[in-house]
């Protein structure tokens, strides 16, 4: 066995040898565990900080839809765009971007709301915020009077959760397009495949007009 003075020489041979990277592999573990919190922080931080402006951003949407007041469609628009400019990887400013998009569709600024739209897509929502999006975008084009690029997007639509409605907006755009044929195949689909009260009753309104224009 080794004499306590060995063991002392040995620790001091090991510590000179070692004691340099040691210490270097601590300092590296807590600037990580540090910078780790310090990120985490800021990434709370800064949700507090976009949720804040996004519950603005809807105040400021309510009030310019109720009372059409421009001022408040100005800041709404302001705080939309802070909201993609300093939080663009958030939902907040995706949910920010979409009220945009309403709010230029109040206005009739089609080409607006499909810039809002389209920012939304290529900033990785989630599957269901995309079928939202597309669908969204399906009733700009039926606005605009385009119904073939209406139903190319409805195309993109595969999330099941939004077949009913997608189905419906398809009437519509057959509608639009002239082909009462496909709109009543589609209003009868969106007919079968929907569950809830209201929507069947505006379906069955749908095609009983569209019976009564094929019988006049």
């Amino acid at each position: 066995m080794r004499t306590e003075e060995e063991q002392v020489a040995a620790i001091k041979s090991w510590w000179k040898e070692n004691g340099k990277s040691l210490v270097l592999t601590v300092a590296v573990v807590l600037a990580g565990v540090f910078g780790w919190k310090a990120w985490q922080q800021k990434q709370a931080n800064d949700a507090e900080a976009a949720s804040i402006i996004y519950q603005n951003l809807v105040q400021a949407v309510a009030v310019s839809v109720q009372q059409g007041a421009a001022d408040d469609v100005t800041t709404a628009n302001h705080l939309g765009q802070q909201l993609k400019n300093d939080y663009d990887g958030s939902e907040y400013a995706k949910l920010g971007s979409m009220l945009l998009a309403r709010i230029a569709v109040d206005q009739k600024n089609y080409d607006a709301a499909m810039k809002e739209l389209n920012w939304v897509l290529e900033n990785e929502p989630s599957q269901e915020m995309t079928s939202v999006i597309l669908m969204r975008k399906a009733q700009v084009y039926l606005a605009q009077g385009k119904p073939e690029e209406g139903l190319a997007e409805l195309n993109k639509v595969s999330d099941e959760a939004f077949k009913a409605a997608a189905l419906e907006l398809s009437g519509d755009l057959q509608l639009a397009k002239g082909d009462k044929s496909a709109a009543r195949k589609a209003y009868e689909q969106a007919l079968l495949a929907n569950s809830d009260s209201g929507s069947r009753q505006l379906l069955t309104i749908k095609l009983d007009d569209l019976a009564a224009e094929q019988e006049g």
